[in-house]
């Protein structure tokens, strides 16, 4: 895929659009690895799957699949093994990063911040701020009928009428360490999403709100899975029709298409240039985007 630069219209308009609250990120894993030194969980599905597999023994087919190895230790070792599994893989915990610290320091109100990782550090980024909470992603199998659960910063579960008045919801589709280790990380618990995610039973309404004619900038994410893709393209529906995507080098053929189909602008920088340049409007090389 050709890349061309991008104008310096649209690099301020991607800064302003932040500051004014049309912007939305959208973190992914890959986040956490802006300071390593500091992050002491995984940060990739890679490194998650093969932690969990040090613990138990899964069959050599699926040893590198992060979801059918949770599938696995769910059936064999139980749910809550799973699950003690992953509250022991991120107990460490990751500081916040600049990347945190920039979006929690966003002004406009109200701010929607989208984290598709476990980590706790986003949260930890908006700790101490006013009217701000969680809205986190739960399992099936722990509470049916529920998609998600409203969460205050303290722990305590409210009621979605009460999160309504958030000024900062940070939405955290798969769950979290913190502060009640929900976590949608089997099999079973991506088909119980999916199977509702088209007619967006699974996305909480106010995250529906706040979408609406907003754009997306990814950051931290790669598309080269079907479940990235398919739980970005029903988080965006109904947004608007620009995004962007920070993601570095070569992409996949089907990370292309998925660009494409979603009319996201990729920037073909290292997530850390981008950071700083978000923090400094400098950069050491030109910004590029396909």
């Amino acid at each position: 895929m050709s890349t061309q630069a991008l104008p310096e219209s649209e690099l301020q308009a991607i800064r302003q659009s932040l500051s004014a609250g049309s912007v939305i990120p959208y973190l992914g894993p890959a986040v956490l690895e802006l300071a390593p030194t500091t992050c002491q969980v995984p940060a990739t599905p890679e490194a998650l799957v093969a932690m969990l597999t040090t613990k138990v023994s899964v069959p050599h087919k699926i040893r590198n699949n992060l979801t059918a190895a949770a599938q696995f230790i769910e059936n064999f070792k139980h749910r809550k093994t799973l699950v003690n599994l992953m509250t022991e893989a991120y107990a460490a915990g990751a500081s916040p990063n600049a990347l945190h610290r920039f979006l929690a320091a966003l002004p406009k109100k109200p701010l929607l911040v989208v984290d598709s990782w476990y980590s706790n550090a986003m949260a930890q980024a908006l700790a101490g701020q006013h009217n701000w909470g969680m809205i986190q992603g739960v399992s099936q199998s722990e509470h049916l009928g529920q998609w998600v659960h409203y969460v205050e910063p303290d722990g305590n579960s409210i009621e979605a009428s009460e999160a309504d008045a958030w000024t900062t919801v940070l939405y955290q589709p798969l769950g979290s360490n913190q502060p009640a280790q929900n976590y949608i990380i089997s099999d079973s618990d991506y088909v119980e999403v999916l199977t509702e995610i088209d007619i967006q039973t699974p996305i909480p309404p106010r995250v529906q709100e706040l979408r609406h004619g907003a754009h997306f900038l990814f950051m931290g994410c790669r598309f080269n899975h079907q479940l990235t893709r398919t739980y970005a393209r029903q988080i965006m529906k109904r947004s608007s029709a620009q995004h962007w995507a920070v993601i570095a080098g070569p992409l996949t053929r089907m990370e292309e298409k998925f660009l494409a189909e979603q009319q996201i602008r990729r920037i073909d920088l290292p997530l850390a240039d981008f950071v700083h340049w978000l923090q400094t409007a400098e950069l050491a090389q030109p910004l590029v985007a396909a």
